[in-house]
């Protein structure tokens, strides 16, 4: 059973890792840069909104 659920896991992982590389080739330069900035500006600061 624990072979199983190890075989399934790793499958799942293989499945996530492809669709991120095909994404990731499919995808202009522009896209991509845009996307991994997205965490960095989701900061919203106390002064800027002060009133």
């Amino acid at each position: 059973m624990t072979l199983f659920i190890f075989t399934g896991d790793m499958l799942v992982m293989l499945f996530m890792v492809v669709v991120v590389v095909w994404v990731f080739w499919k995808s202009s330069d522009d896209t991509i840069k845009k996307s991994a900035e997205i965490p960095l500006k989701d900061e919203v600061r106390e002064d800027e909104h002060a009133v």
